[in-house]
């Protein structure tokens, strides 16, 4: 009898039964993984949709007005500085659309162009004007009305501009910021570049017990744990840290290091504008941190960047050799009341141009800014009007931006109605400078002065003959002044040895009464030309 057949599989066919699960398995996976794409796609791209606003296309600027016939003389760069672009906002830093498109329009048909960041810089270091007229436009905070309104206006012009980020907000507060994805596209259109406003130090905070609050990347602030202000040392190392984890943001996006810096507030080491000092020895504390913060600020800005931007400051800074010496450039702010006149007016005044370009000063009266505080018009320094109320002195400056580089330029004017001690009369040359030179004039007196305020010395004194009327030519050259009375009475300044742009600047006047009733003196035919060093006889 046969016994029971040993059906045991070959090992071929149970190879080929474990290869039939493993194709079943992998063919399952597959149509899984097929199937999933497509959602994980559609999801990266939804959520890349929902981080890029739609844009806006431009308004409908009806056209203006064909601009007059362009001046030989070169105008710019200056700088704009805007914050926001916004229809519907209550901020005064939010310029509508509609006047944003306003503006670029009258820029371009006046024959302005705008310059990117790198096309600043080279400006900066080798003082060529990249243009005949040209701008330099900026945006603080980095707010997503760029990317919805602002983009497609630029385009519209074919102008550039440049982003100060917080890179600490952006992403953050939508829709307010931008996302990083909207400034990645910003990158890419060429428009666009993208520059520092600090990472998250964009705030005020307290710098007292009592609550103070002052900008907190300028000033030292409170540590309530310890009840006590940082130390220099903490101090130091808070604002680095927040720069270098910017810096870090940057590079982490896929963008250039930037170069240029904007001061949160506009403010660097002054006290913020309208909060209360500390009482007591506090404020003695605060003014001597207020100092220790200034210096490490700029130690740490200019280990980081090329140049910083203000909105602000206590002399004129715009884009030249003043500012390059300083470090620091002011902008011209655009804010919601900004008139599209009033800018083309405000970037013509704050445009550089030559001495030679300002023969006579005096027949321009909207060219003068009056410094004493009082008053518009020349007036009392032309001598149409006698002194009234209690004001004694009146002073005003010239193209106090547009001079600011002035360097080689000479200066004559007639000073009439001198009355012995009663009245004087002064013009001031490297106006604003780092060495302004005061000539006083009076009936039988001539002062030569350096400085200004507390600091300003007397460095020369010539006794003339009395007179109601003097002739003063005054020559500015690198390094000295020479000053002229009546051709004859002749006083030589050198100048302390400084950089370059810290010496430069144009002019201003004033005028001073003793006592009531008497007239002020008189400024007439004043006129201003390339420097030609005056010689004493003629």
């Amino acid at each position: 009898m046969t016994g029971p057949v040993n059906r045991r599989e070959t090992p071929p066919a149970a190879t080929a039964r474990r290869l039939g699960r493993s194709t079943r398995v992998l063919l399952a996976l597959l149509a899984a993984l097929l199937t999933a794409v497509p959602f994980a796609v559609a999801w990266h791209f939804d959520a890349d949709a929902r981080a890029v606003s739609a844009q806006e296309p431009p308004p409908e600027t009806p056209p203006g007005p064909a601009p007059g016939a362009a001046r030989a003389v070169p105008q710019g760069p200056v700088v704009l500085a805007y914050h926001d672009i916004a229809r519907h906002s209550g901020s005064r830093y939010a310029v509508t659309p509609e006047a944003f498109e306003a503006q670029v329009a009258a820029l371009a048909r006046a024959g302005y162009r705008s310059l990117s960041s790198d096309e600043f810089l080279a400006f900066l270091r080798n003082g060529r004007m990249p243009a005949p007229r040209s701008v330099f436009l900026t945006f603080d905070d980095g707010t997503h009305g760029l990317w919805v309104h602002a983009d497609r206006i630029l385009a519209k012009y074919r102008m550039k501009a440049a982003v100060f980020l917080i890179t600490g907000q952006v992403g953050r507060h939508r829709p307010y910021y931008l996302s990083w994805q909207e400034v990645d596209r910003m990158r890419r259109s060429g428009r666009w570049d993208f520059q520092d406003h600090t990472h998250d130090l964009h705030h005020r905070a307290p710098t007292d017990r009592a609550g103070h609050e002052v900008p907190a990347l300028a000033h030292h602030l409170w540590l309530p744990g310890p009840g006590r202000r940082e130390t220099t040392r903490e101090y130091r190392a808070r604002i680095e840290g927040d720069l270098d984890r910017s810096l870090r943001e940057f590079a982490g996006h896929g963008l250039p290091r930037p170069r240029l810096f904007a001061f949160p507030f506009s403010e660097a080491t002054a006290p913020a504008r309208g909060a209360a000092a500390p009482p007591g020895d506090d404020a003695d504390a605060a003014a001597a941190t207020d100092q220790t913060a200034g210096r490490a600020l700029d130690e740490a800005l200019r280990a980081r960047f090329a140049v910083r931007f203000t909105n602000t400051s206590p002399r004129p800074l715009p884009a030249g050799a003043r500012a390059v010496a300083e470090g620091q450039v002011q902008r011209l702010e655009v804010t919601r009341g900004t008139g599209t006149a009033d800018l083309l007016a405000a970037v013509a005044r704050w445009a550089p141009v030559p001495p030679a370009a300002c023969p006579r000063p005096l027949t321009e009266p909207g060219q003068w800014q009056r410094t004493d505080g009082a008053g518009t018009t020349l007036a009392a320094l032309t001598g149409t009007a006698a002194r009234s109320g209690p004001a004694r002195y009146v002073s005003a400056a010239y193209r106090p931006m547009g001079s600011a580089d002035w360097s080689d330029y000479t200066v004559r004017v007639r000073v009439d109605r001198l009355r012995g001690q009663d009245n004087s009369a002064a013009l001031v040359v490297r106006d604003h400078s780092r060495a302004p030179v005061t000539v006083s004039l009076g009936h039988g007196r001539v002062r030569v002065l350096t400085g200004t305020g507390t600091g300003r010395r007397e460095v020369a004194r010539r006794t003339l003959k009395p007179r109601s009327s003097h002739r003063l030519t005054v020559t500015v050259k690198p390094g000295r002044t020479v000053v002229l009375v009546d051709g004859s009475a002749r006083i030589e300044h050198r100048s302390p040895r400084l950089r370059r742009g810290q010496a430069t600047g144009g002019i201003a006047l004033s005028t001073r009464t003793g006592r009531d009733g008497v007239l002020r003196p008189r400024l007439a035919a004043l006129t201003v030309t390339e420097a030609a060093a005056p010689k004493a006889g003629r």
